[in-house]
């Protein structure tokens, strides 16, 4: 992995844990999702038209990864319904990056040294350390179940639009398309469940909204795009540093709690980044 791929998707995971905050700071969490996929919606909407058309062997993992959108969505709505954002984030993305991992080495041909194998883990587990306080004082563990669901749907779509966007030969297509379809399928659900009373009526949450989603299209973008040059396994862990924003987004600016292990947390995962670049 180049050093310009390696600090793209750093910024890329800054990018995420914003809009993550922004959806978090919400008092409704189901509309703040809407008005993110809505953002996802337009701007998708101008990639697929400025882009050509994706090959038509991606098109298999294009519905995959729509669906794997969705699922990842649901559950984080129910997730932040239940819980902190320091501690919903961590677990949410925390178990993802290993279950990548897995799956590549055992069915894709990326290649991976022993040190970002370990580092894989090490960054891993930093990031389920974050999480502490749910397992050891039962803390909120009802948001458990939700941010497990949408961990493995962060796995599933990660996985199915690395693949995706390389077989489409036209990566920013491909994501394009993606966030179309997910976008527009998510708000209809939204709709149909909540009525249109999901949609804000101040202007001011609009302008959160389509901010939270401006910044996932360009989080997720990058992501993908660095997929199709590096280990798909390796861009999902770099890209699960956002945890480390979202954890000071979180005590700085929302007043959640603070512990020391979550300062042992973050020395875990930056070691892990480290041992990833050899």
């Amino acid at each position: 992995m180049s050093f310009g791929v390696f600090f793209a998707v750093l910024f890329a995971a800054f990018l995420h844990a914003s809009w993550n905050a922004i959806v978090k700071f919400g008092v409704n969490k189901l509309q703040g999702m809407v008005l993110l996929s809505i953002a996802h919606a337009l701007i998708g909407l101008m990639m697929v038209i400025a882009f050509p058309l994706p090959d038509r062997a991606a098109l298999g993992w294009l519905a995959i990864s729509v669906v794997l959108h969705l699922i990842y969505k649901t559950f984080l709505t129910l997730a932040y319904q239940n819980g902190d954002l320091s501690r919903v984030y961590p677990i949410s993305r925390g178990t993802a990056p290993v279950i990548v991992l897995f799956v590549s080495l055992l069915f894709l041909s990326d290649s991976f040294t022993n040190w970002q194998v370990a580092g894989v883990f090490v960054v891993g587990f930093g990031i389920l350390m974050m999480a502490h306080g749910v397992f050891a004082n039962d803390e909120q563990r009802e948001l458990l179940p939700y941010a497990l669901g949408a961990a493995m749907g962060t796995a599933g779509y990660t996985l199915a639009d690395g693949i995706g966007a390389r077989l489409s030969m036209q990566p920013s297509a491909f994501i394009g398309w993606v966030f179309v379809l997910d976008a527009s399928l998510f708000t209809l659900w939204a709709v149909a469940f909540k009525g249109f009373d999901v949609l804000p009526k101040q202007p001011r949450i609009w302008a959160l909204g389509l901010a939270a989603g401006s910044a996932s299209v360009g989080a997720y973008w990058i992501a993908v795009w660095a997929m199709t040059v590096a280990p798909i396994a390796l861009i999902a862990t770099l890209r699960e540093t956002s945890v480390l924003f979202a954890v000071l987004i979180g005590v700085l600016y929302l007043k959640e709690r603070y512990d020391k292990t979550k300062v042992w947390a973050a020395f875990v995962i930056v070691c892990g980044v480290v041992m990833m670049r050899f």
